[in-house]
């Protein structure tokens, strides 16, 4: 090899590269969202979604609204405690602060605020400040509002706090308005409409009784009279009603949903089902902590073993099949199940 293309022979102290804060993130984005493309793009909004949506798991929100607006933002905001803006005793800093500009800084690791969370465990909220041209963060908590701003992951100034509204006592919540950045996402920055309605609503139908309102309140989407498009998905019925949803088109063989909600060792199994005649294979969505498991897992594998093992068990108790005939095969079973499963 040519002197000319061999990598310079000087290697020492000076040519290691620390990366702080959050530059990681910057300088290897898809390392955090997976890709730069339109899917991590909207998986910027799930993450401060999924935040929100923890704290409807943990009993302290049940109203969640997204809006689009027409500078290329996306305003999340909730009705849960709000982030904690005391100091954090590691940092110095806010604890807003904090958990906006340092990875793996949340209350979801251990036995902290949260029994149950989805998103990236803790490295949620910082990434998209990382990735944003701007964010700004208000928290209502103690009668108090706290407001900050970053810009590509940087406070810009310290956490302002003032007393609220008068007719606002006791309110509480978090609203996180961020601005994905053109030059991390080359492709563009146009949120998809459809794509986030779709995760949405599958949010809603998973954690029942929660609200979540979706606005576009961008210029082409806007009514005649000038309002924006909304859409609101709430279902008490929780999965059932997404089984209900999925089978809308669909001949059900029995009417009445299945729904099965059990705990153990502090996991929660719930389950929804409904055979259809017109269907001639199965439909099976898994969910783990509200996330979607494309690629199945043990959860999947173990309902289809238990509907296997319990539908040939009462077969031959019913007298259905002899104890000599072969057992139904688990895929004859499933032909025409729709089901939800989601474990927490």
């Amino acid at each position: 090899m040519s002197e000319a293309t061999k990598v310079e022979a000087a290697y020492g102290a000076e040519q290691i590269q620390v990366l702080e804060g959050l530059e990681p993130v910057r300088k290897r984005p898809g390392m955090y969202i997976g890709t730069t493309g339109p899917r991590g793009l909207h998986h910027l909004v799930y993450e401060v979604v999924d935040n929100s949506v923890d704290e409807a798991l943990a009993g302290h929100c049940d109203r969640i609204l997204v809006a689009l607006n027409d500078d290329g933002s996306c305003l999340v905001t909730d009705n849960g405690r709000g982030i904690p803006t005391d100091i954090h005793p590691r940092t110095g800093r806010s604890a807003l602060e904090t958990v906006l500009t340092v990875l793996h800084a949340g209350g979801k690791f251990g036995s902290g605020g949260y029994k149950v969370s989805g998103g990236l465990h803790g490295v949620g909220i910082s990434v998209v400040n990382a990735l944003s041209e701007w964010v700004e963060v208000t928290v209502h908590r103690h009668d108090q509002v706290h407001r900050q701003r970053f810009e590509r992951g940087l406070p810009i100034g310290t956490l302002r706090s003032e007393p609220g509204e008068p007719g606002e006592q006791g309110r509480t919540g978090t609203t996180v308005c961020f601005k994905p950045d053109i030059e991390i996402f080359s492709g563009g920055i146009e949120f998809d409409y459809a794509t986030l309605s779709a995760r949405l609503r599958e949010l809603a139908y998973l954690n029942g009784g929660v609200r979540i309102v979706f606005r576009d309140q961008r210029t082409a989407a806007l009514g005649e009279n000038g309002e924006p498009h909304e859409e609101v998905y709430f279902y008490e019925g929780g999965i059932k009603e997404y089984v209900a949803y999925i089978n809308a088109q669909k001949d059900p063989l029995h009417p009445n949903i299945i729904y099965v909600n059990a705990e153990k060792d502090g996991v929660q199994v719930e389950a929804a089902l409904q055979w259809c005649v017109d269907a001639y294979s199965d439909s099976i969505l898994g969910f783990a902590n509200n996330i979607r498991t494309v690629d199945g897992g043990t959860h999947i594998e173990g309902l289809k073993t238990v509907l296997t093992r319990t539908l040939n068990a009462f077969a031959k108790k019913r007298g259905k099949r002899k104890d000599a005939d072969a057992n139904l095969a688990g895929e004859n079973i499933r032909e025409g199940l729709t089901a939800v499963l989601s474990v927490k």
